[in-house]
């Protein structure tokens, strides 16, 4: 990473958590089917629940709802929220672990100057606590979850807030729909993993740059800021 130095030196990256940093998807069905399951649903398959992570806790107990053909009010949402909230925290990395080569590329990127961040729709309390759990947040300046900005992703502030101020180059890392679009709004290119968890194709996303492995995201990053400079 040596060779990036000119380009990573006070650099801002947000990345979201869910999808893009850690495969949480087994602890959240495990939830998720904790608060469903007596309400009469069948339950959730972990590959299904990786289309519904993307816009927070709450959107996914709806979507495992109108997958079934159950509808929800608000108010219902909002009475079944703590349930699914208390059992996801009691255990919220059991099952999750960082993707392959996460902790490798962050040192890297830390390496190299850049200044990291999680900017993610998961409630803050347990966006924080999943990374302590992981050992992962010692490598972010700031963890940005839904309370902590003035409106959360698709919208700009988001990622502003994640970003911080005074960084010379920015970007946002993601896996769907929230980020891409977050990212177009706050005007800095996005990149998309392609493993993550996306309700849509992730080549269709738009995101400046689709990639595979997370790895990948140095050289990706430079290649977008250096294109972007010439």
């Amino acid at each position: 990473m040596t060779l990036y130095k000119d380009v990573f030196a006070n650099a801002s990256i947000a990345f979201d958590l869910d999808g893009t940093l850690v495969d949480t998807a087994p602890d959240l069905v495990r939830a998720l089917n904790a608060v469903i399951l007596p309400r009469g649903l069948q339950p959730v398959l972990v590959s299904d629940v990786r289309e519904m992570v993307g816009r927070g806790a709450k959107a996914m107990i709806r979507r495992a709802h109108d997958r079934q053909d159950v509808a929800l009010t608000e108010t219902e949402v909002d009475a079944l929220f703590p349930a699914f909230i208390e059992s996801y925290q009691s255990n919220v990395a059991a099952d999750s672990i960082p993707f392959p080569n996460v902790r490798e590329t962050l040192d890297r990127l830390a390496e190299a100057g850049a200044r990291l961040s999680v900017c993610t729709n998961k409630p803050s309390v347990l966006a924080d606590l999943l990374l302590r759990e992981l050992e992962l947040d010692g490598y972010f300046e700031r963890v940005i979850g839904p309370e902590r900005t003035r409106a959360k992703k698709p919208a700009a502030d988001h990622v502003h807030d994640a970003l911080g101020a005074g960084h010379h180059r920015a970007a946002m890392v993601g896996d769907s729909a929230p980020d891409v679009d977050a990212a177009k709004a706050a005007g800095v290119p996005s990149i998309i993993l392609s493993y993550g968890y996306s309700e849509k194709p992730a080549g269709s996303l738009g995101a400046d740059r689709l990639i595979h492995e997370f790895s990948d995201v140095p050289e990706t990053l430079a290649e977008i800021w250096r294109t972007v400079s010439d």
